[in-house]
């Protein structure tokens, strides 16, 4: 077993090594089309980002929260107006390089965990009470098993903190910019175990790996989202083809309004980065941005929301049909909400990622629903790709 196993491109070192770096995976695979998945890691707010001014209800849920915020938001269709954290994006809305799709969530209800909401988000599985699937390993590891030419051993995972999507039968290596030590995610498999007998060992193992996640309670982002983008369009703009990496920030329990507009910075940074930094390749680039769930409909005694339900994905690129609010909007009038309190999602978030895959690298609907996201019913094409 080798521990300081470095599976690193040269040309990436220097940006690899910013301490802001959270995990980054980059994964070969052929033809032009590219993807991009961004995890917005602390459950973002969907309805305090894409703000549905249009529904009767939404002033008298967050009186508070659209006093700070009404100023400065930018209509979009009507009835949706984005938040103004969000502005430096318009003119890629505008363009039609940006879209969203309100109310959607994984399965995982109820039990509304960051930890056991994120693992089940990047695992993309189909049990409601959050239970991963048997491999344990991430779904864009398993697109990748079904992608001719993707081989293994270009998929990296770079930085602090572990991304459970890209983790399983598919190799991939694994470099922290802060050490030498490091681990490839088979081997942290065959740790776990071999700790899994001993409680004590299995405990610190655990400890080990939930300290390495990204921070969600600060309400400041760990990772720099233009440096993880710069990297990633570099990488892309090479011979790699799909990247993933996360951004925090987004568990805006008390002061929503100034917590989004940090996180929001990064995502936005991020996002016009990599279309400033990948030319002409960002015509066939889709990038999807992803949460664990979203947030309740009514603000809190702090000017915030706490955990919730359904949420917002965003999506991005010049591969996509932007312009538009996807999805069907469940209302937040009495009798709408999801447990009296969250937005209700109408559809899965895994049916856009799996049309994603479809479109982007050719992949049948029966594989989708078979062996990438077991469980989902594809149903008809949400029509998010140009």
């Amino acid at each position: 077993m080798t521990l300081s196993r470095r599976m690193f491109l040269g040309t990436a070192c220097s940006a690899a090594a910013s301490p802001l770096m959270t995990p980054v995976v980059f994964a070969n695979a052929p033809g032009e089309n590219r993807l991009v998945v961004i995890v917005l890691r602390g459950a973002m707010d969907g309805i305090g980002a894409v703000m549905p001014v249009g529904d009767p209800n939404y002033r008298q849920l967050t009186p508070r929260l659209m006093a700070q915020t009404a100023e400065g938001m930018a209509d979009l269709d009507g009835y949706f107006s984005l938040n103004r954290a969000f502005s430096p994006l318009m003119p890629l809305w505008r363009a039609g390089e940006l879209g969203f799709a309100h109310a959607v969530s994984t399965p995982y209800r109820n039990k509304r965990s960051h930890f056991d909401g994120q693992d089940f988000l990047e695992n993309g599985g189909s049990d409601a009470s959050g239970r991963l699937t048997r491999g344990r390993d991430g779904w864009l590891n398993r697109a990748l098993k079904h992608i001719p030419g993707a081989h293994a051993d270009y998929a990296m995972a770079v930085g602090r903190s572990r991304l459970l999507l890209l983790e399983g039968q598919a190799r991939s290596g694994s470099w922290s910019p802060t050490t030498d030590l490091s681990l490839i995610n088979d081997e942290r498999g065959l740790l776990s175990m071999l700790y899994a007998g001993d409680p004590l060992f299995a405990e610190a193992m655990q400890s080990a790996e939930r300290l390495a996640e990204t921070s969600m309670g600060d309400n400041t982002p760990r990772e720099s989202g233009e440096t993880l983008a710069a990297f990633a369009a570099d990488m892309l703009n090479a011979q790699s083809r799909i990247a993933a990496f996360s951004i925090g920030g987004w568990d805006t329990h008390r002061g929503q309004p100034a917590a989004m507009t940090r996180a929001a910075r990064s995502f936005n940074d991020a996002i016009l980065t990599l279309k400033t930094r990948m030319g002409r390749n960002w015509n066939r680039t889709t990038v999807i941005a992803v949460t664990e769930f979203g947030r309740t409909a009514r603000e809190n005694g702090s000017i915030g929301t706490d955990h919730g339900t359904g949420g917002l994905m965003i999506l991005a690129g010049g591969a996509v049909r932007g312009g538009k609010v996807l999805g069907r909007w469940p209302g937040l009038g009495e009798g709408d909400l999801y447990q009296d309190r969250d937005v209700l999602p109408t559809d899965d978030v895994r049916r856009y990622a799996g049309w994603a895959l479809a479109g982007l690298f050719g992949l049948s609907t029966s594989v989708i629903e078979r062996s990438i996201f077991p469980g989902l019913d594809m149903g008809g094409d949400p029509g998010m790709l140009a």
